[in-house]
């Protein structure tokens, strides 16, 4: 009998952008299920409420059947573990969250040595974005330039946040 498997793709997502879905479509394709885990941290301050942020993820997900969305607090591998999940993904720009990550990856495999995390960058074009890049530069951006990086579900939310800041 086949065990479903299950990867955990945690984050901020504030806002999910396309290098993101890059990360969740190609993961969706690799386990039975993802849970894109959206993690709340009291100590952050971001652009978008906990509940913002599920729904805009779910939206950008909608058409990809085994991938769902949740919201948790505290550590990630332990979230990771309570879904029963192996696996966890973390999406990695090339150059700057080599470091940190690694070292995450370490002190989680002490926390949980079943958990493997599985690091995967976003395609090309989309490599280098970051939700921190779209809040630099939204500001002056347009719809047309913030949809080359930001699921269409997230564009006109983004703007109009911006404006506040």
């Amino acid at each position: 009998m086949h065990k479903e498997t299950i990867a955990v793709y945690p984050g901020s997502f504030d806002p999910i952008t396309l290098g993101h879905l890059n990360i969740i479509e190609r993961t969706s394709r690799l386990f039975d299920r993802l849970v894109v885990a959206i993690g709340i941290n009291r100590e952050k301050r971001p652009w978008f409420s906990p509940e913002e942020r599920a729904e805009f993820v779910r939206a950008s997900v909608a058409s990809i059947p085994n991938v769902s969305v949740e919201l948790y607090e505290g550590l990630t591998v332990n979230y990771a573990r309570r879904r029963g999940a192996k696996i966890m993904i973390r999406g990695v720009r090339p150059i700057t969250d080599i470091p940190a990550e690694i070292t995450m990856m370490m002190a989680n495999r002490q926390l949980a040595p079943e958990v493997e995390t599985l690091f995967l960058v976003a395609d090309g074009e989309l490599a280098h974005v970051s939700s921190s890049l779209i809040k630099e530069i939204a500001g002056g951006a347009d719809a047309e330039m913030l949809a080359s990086f930001l699921p269409p579900a997230v564009v006109e939310a983004v703007i109009r946040k911006a404006e506040t800041k």
